[in-house]
């Protein structure tokens, strides 16, 4: 589904990438962790081209992604992401946020677009939200939102950079609650997270990062009982407290 070769991003002479490369397979569910700026974010933004590597390559259901058509093309339906911050447009509905894209991106009409969102809210368990603004909306209640808005472009791939991180503690438990119905339905997952009780549930495989490298990667049964590097091991012992 995605090869990433070698990849390396700079901000002037700052590397918050270094040589990363990484294979994510069709239907694997894949956590990405690591300190605070060791370059998680800015891996996933590449993915999607929200952040442009300055070397190497990256190629998505084989095509290479770049500036030429081809690649937009595959980015604009093949990838979808859930940020930090929810995005929503406030002025509009929770449906018509939904129905936006399939609308202007894919060419569906509204009634076509209206049925596909109501399928993806109710499947975040919130159909019942769909005539509100999001100001109207708990936090945990947007940010299903956002997932279900990124459902609704139908992607290969489902990319979340800290999704729970703006939460309130009461409402991370509703949106993982998701997330791991989304694993289990078989949908490809890249998240940049630090709850590590979901990555435990859901991951196939984890990734630990540390200043722009790609120190560690294991299935999680390993990850978490057996880390081979001092800088992932320091870092499970602070994270999960022993």
């Amino acid at each position: 589904m995605v090869q990433i070769e070698g990849i390396s991003r700079f901000y002037g002479n700052f590397a918050a990438l270094k040589s990363v490369s990484l294979d994510i397979a069709q239907g694997e569910r894949v956590v990405i962790c690591g300190p605070s700026g060791s370059g998680k974010s800015t891996l996933i933004r590449c993915i999607n081209r929200l952040e442009k590597h300055n070397e190497g390559r990256i190629f998505l259901s084989g095509v290479e992604l770049n500036d030429s058509k081809a690649s937009e093309e595959v980015l604009r339906t093949g990838v979808g992401m859930v940020f930090q911050q929810f995005n929503l447009f406030p002025h509009l509905t929770v449906l018509d946020n939904l129905t936006l894209g399939p609308i202007r991106a894919r060419g569906m009409t509204r009634k076509d677009a209206e049925t596909l969102a109501m399928t993806y809210l109710d499947r975040v368990h919130i159909a019942d939200q769909a005539e509100k603004y999001p100001r109207q909306l708990s936090g945990g209640q947007q940010q299903r939102v956002a997932i279900a808005r990124s459902l609704c472009m139908e992607p290969k791939i489902l990319l979340f950079d800290e999704p729970t991180s703006a939460l309130d503690p009461e409402m991370i438990r509703e949106v993982l609650d998701v997330m791991v119905e989304l694993a289990e339905s078989g949908i490809t997952m890249v998240c940049v997270t630090h709850e590590m009780g979901f990555a435990r549930k859901v991951a196939d495989r984890m990734v630990f990062m540390d200043k722009g490298e790609i120190v560690e990667t294991a299935p999680p049964e390993t990850f978490f009982s057996a880390p081979k590097s001092a800088r992932c091991k320091d870092f499970l012992e602070k994270i999960l407290g022993h």
